[in-house]
């Protein structure tokens, strides 16, 4: 039985086939749940600080309130199942929270939040493009001082190497894409803030790679039809693979691709019973998760600069 399509494509389920198709479908697909990781929990919570930052007045986004919004964060974060199942003693909660702290205090060194002109924080986005349903979460759209949008995505891990910029900034141009096709204006501009290094990288989309992403998103959603009706998702061995979490169900590792099928059948089975299941880990930035029902785009009032 061929395996059912998924209703929609984001930037994370892209870059996950591309990377391996059978980690997408077991993600995608199967929907098996992923334990809880440092860098993912910490990456929630840097995010989560931000946009607390950004709904100040401009002139109080000082490096000492973003650390006291890191903390207000922390405090929420305590309790959830992500921040819980790390099972993290008291050095290694402590060193959690200062690296997080340092990640908010690079920020500052990328630019001046003072300047910017929130439109949207953690804006889930949704469109039909090409015949392909498409969503995604923005962390940051904005005004420029000429009011053109640009569309902000912060990121906590480590920036890949320069030859792979393009591949770095492929996410953005999609959201550059559905801010398009929602609001009917090109972002003028796309930027990554790595927050690690600190390294900020920018673009400005035009008619050009505007049509590589359309083509990029066609060519991956076939590639995802053909794989579901031939129940063909083959594993891709690479560096990524010692961060998997489903080496048990892959056959480089010895697993089994059918275990998880039925597990995923014995999910759903379970919540069609009324049962509990299994629970899935939340995904990063947002209460929204990508997969979640998405708000309706209502107008947005910038935030005044000073």
């Amino acid at each position: 039985m061929a395996f059912p399509v998924p209703r929609t494509l984001s930037p994370s389920k892209v870059t996950t086939f591309t990377d391996c198709a059978l980690a997408f479908r077991f993600s995608a697909i199967d929907r098996l749940p992923e334990p809880p990781t440092v860098a993912a929990t910490r990456g929630t919570l840097v995010h989560s600080a931000l946009e607390r930052l950004h709904l100040l007045p401009p002139a109080d986004r000082t490096v000492d309130a973003a650390l006291a919004c890191l903390d207000e964060a922390e405090r929420e974060l305590r309790d959830h199942p992500d921040y819980v199942g790390l099972g993290l003693d008291d050095e290694q909660a402590a060193a959690f929270r200062d690296e997080a702290a340092a990640l908010v205090r690079n920020y500052f060194r990328l630019e001046d939040p003072r300047s910017v002109r929130a439109i949207g924080l953690e804006l889930m986005v949704e469109a039909e493009v090409d015949g392909v349903r498409l969503r995604g979460i923005i962390d940051r759209l904005e005004l420029d001082e000429d009011g053109e949008l640009v569309v902000t995505d912060y990121k906590t891990g480590s920036a890949p190497p320069t030859t792979h910029e393009r591949k770095r900034l492929s996410g953005v141009h999609f959201y550059a894409l559905l801010c398009e096709e929602l609001l009917g204006r090109r972002p003028r501009t796309v930027q990554l803030l790595h927050l690690k290094e600190p390294l900020a990288i920018s673009t400005h989309p035009t008619d050009r790679s505007t049509r590589g992403t359309r083509r990029t998103l066609r060519a991956v959603w076939q590639a995802v039809e053909r794989a579901c009706e031939r129940e063909d998702f083959r594993p891709r061995r690479s560096a990524l693979c010692g961060y998997c979490a489903f080496q048990a169900y892959c056959p480089v590792f010895g697993g089994d691709p059918d275990a998880a099928r039925r597990l995923a059948e014995e999910r759903a089975a379970e919540a069609d019973g009324g049962g509990e299941g299994v629970p899935v880990a939340v995904g990063q930035a947002g209460a929204a998760g990508a997969d979640d029902p998405a708000p309706t785009l209502a107008p947005l009032t910038p935030s005044p600069a000073s």
